[in-house]
This record gives structure tokens, sequence and C-alpha cells, in this order.
């Protein structure tokens, strides 16, 4: 019976998931009805099934950090996600888009569901540019990183890595966001540019910030010097922002999907905070349970699917995109990654037995 409390048992985990996903689709049956429950439950499924591969990278980062600050983010870094992104950011997004005050915004979501989509739906350049160069920057880091050993399609990876620099990322992906501001499709310009450029720049400071600090980290641990209380928190406190800004950029362009179900704001929130919830629980189980290290490529398939979830929001600028469509193709690359990762795990044991 202990085993089941015990800190890397699925059961410990998953079960305030559980508990809260039960709780939150009664509370939706009985004040909604069966119908808005049914929603409530896709929303749910969607958001999970499609942050498959965030919760891989949260993962890789959330390894790296002390326990308490990998408390804050299964604690704090939960309402930001749930309450923040799912229910705050689509009524900043209105606020600024048409410079009303947070009680109309409010009153608009709750009164006026199908203006309040529309609002935010024009607003999906801006987001998708943001979202899509953040994430994009993102792959580009992992596919041209010169440290990299380990390579799942080599062929396609070595010569990245050979070509690799610190700055290349950059670079490459300033490149595209100027090709995409310059294609005679695009109706909104100077948005796209003005989010793309906070995107880049965004995850330069706080990537840079989080990689800073945790080298400084390991470093003082390395020489066995003593570390201040000050030290200690900035390395966690990076890492933490780090990970909350990249939950952001991977919910973004669900946030606005949503709606395509739904313009029940109270049912996106509860179905997509539910899902983050999960998200969050399954990525302490990659960490705990050191999946990573199980599964070597399936850190990998994170990245490609990153990668793929990028060129969808930024395609998405000039074309209406189903989300379905990153979603899906997602959920195959990380399949492919596992089976792949087991095939080799496999090969590796014959090696070592003959």
């Amino acid at each position: 019976m202990s085993s089941l409390f015990h800190s890397h048992s699925p059961f410990r985990i998953f079960i305030t998931s559980g508990l809260l996903t039960i709780l939150a689709l009664v509370l939706v049956f009985v004040y909604l009805g069966w119908q808005a429950t049914l929603i409530a439950l896709m929303l749910m499924v969607i958001e999970l099934t499609f942050s498959f591969d965030n919760a891989i990278i949260n993962a890789r980062v959330l390894t790296k950090m002390t326990p308490f600050w990998q408390r804050m983010f299964m604690t704090v870094g939960i309402m930001i996600a749930v309450f923040g992104m799912r229910l705050v950011f689509p009524i900043v997004i209105v606020m600024l888009s048409t410079g009303l005050g947070w009680g109309e915004v409010v009153n608009l979501a709750l009164k006026s569901p199908d203006h309040y989509a529309e609002v935010l739906h024009d607003a999906h350049p801006s987001i998708a540019a943001f979202g899509g160069m953040f994430l994009l920057m993102l792959a580009l880091h992992f596919f041209f990183d010169p440290g990299k050993i380990i390579h799942w399609f080599a062929t396609l990876e070595q010569p990245m890595q050979t070509i690799g620099r610190k700055w290349l990322h950059a670079v490459v992906s300033s490149s595209v966001l100027i090709a995409i501001v310059l294609l005679p499709g695009n109706k909104h310009p100077q948005e796209v540019l003005v989010a793309g450029i906070f995107g880049i720049v965004t995850y330069l400071i706080v990537h840079g910030a989080s990689e800073l600090f945790t080298l400084q980290h390991e470093r003082a641990k390395k020489s066995k010097r003593a570390q201040t209380a000050r030290q200690v928190a900035l390395a966690g406190l990076s890492s933490f922002i780090y990970l909350e800004v990249l939950d952001a950029s991977f919910s973004l362009d669900g946030v606005i999907g949503a709606f395509a179900i739904t313009k029940d704001v109270v049912l996106i929130a509860v179905g997509l905070g539910i899902g983050a919830l999960w998200v969050r629980s399954l990525t302490l189980f990659i960490v705990r349970r050191k999946v990573l290290h199980t599964y070597r490529f399936l850190e990998h398939g994170a990245h490609y699917v990153i990668g793929i979830l990028s060129v969808t929001l930024l395609v998405g600028i000039f074309f209406e995109i189903p989300e379905v469509v990153a979603g899906v193709i997602g959920v195959i690359v990380i399949a492919m990654s596992i089976i792949s990762s087991r095939r080799a795990a496999k090969e590796d044991i014959k090696h070592l037995t003959r």
C-alpha cells in the first residue's frame, strides 16, 4: 500500500489530476448539463493529446531544477497555466485589440461570446507570429546544438549540427520572420513583425537567463564552491519563468482553436485548464520515472513536433489551418520516436549479450 504513495508512483503523481477532473466534470454536469460536460471532456482530451510534446520539453528543463522549484512549477505554475493562459490571457488580448476595459471585456465574453471569439480570432496573426517564432527558436536551437550527441535521423540532424553555431538559430529565425513579413499575402505585416521580434527576443532573454544561471549553479556544485541563496534562487526562478513562457507559447493557438468547439469561455477555461493540469502531472511522471533516459529519441520527437507546430502557426497567418492537423502529426511523430527508442534499446541489449 505504501508503494502507491511513493513519490515515483503513478498513483501519487496523477491522483490530484484525476480527482480534480472528476470534480470539474461533476460541477459542469450539475450546472450546465451533460452536453456541456461532453464538450469539457473533449477539450481536456484535446489539450492533453496535443500537448504531449510540451510535457517532454518541460521535463527536460524540470530535471535540472531543485525540488523546491519543481513544486513551484506544479503549484504556482499550474495556477498561471489554468487561470493566466486559459482565462486571463484571452481577455487581455481582447482588451488590447478593442481598447475596452477589463469589466467590459468580461461582460462581452459572458454575454456576447460570438463577438468575443471574433475579436480574439482577429488577433491571431500577432499571436501566431509570437508563438511561431518562439517555438521555431526552440526547435532550431536543439538541432543546431554543436554539443548534441544522440541523433534520431542522422542524415538530417548531423549536417544541421555541423553548421551549428550558438547564434545560428536566431539568424535563421529572423530571416524566416523577414520573409513572412515581406510575402504579398501578409495582410498584417507590421503586427507580425513586432510580435515575431518580441517572440525571438523573449526566447533569447528567458532561455539565455535560464541557461546562464543553471550553468553557474552546475559549475558551483562541481567545484564544491559555496553558493549564495541568491544564486540558487536566480537559477530556479529563471528556469521557472522560461517554463511558463514555454507553456504559454504552446497554448496560444489552442486557446483560440477552442472557440471552434464552443464559445463558452467557462467551458474553455475548465476544459483546457484541467487538460493543462494533466500535462503538468505527465511532466512530473517523465521526470521522476526518468522516461527521457529510457526513450532516447523522445526528446528528438518532441522537437520535431515543435518545429511542425511553429510552421503551422506561421502558415496560419495566411491560411486557416485546423489545430487538429498539427496535433495528429505530433501524436504520430511522438509514437514513432517511442518505437524507435524501444527498437534501439533492444539492439543495444543484443550487442551487449554477444
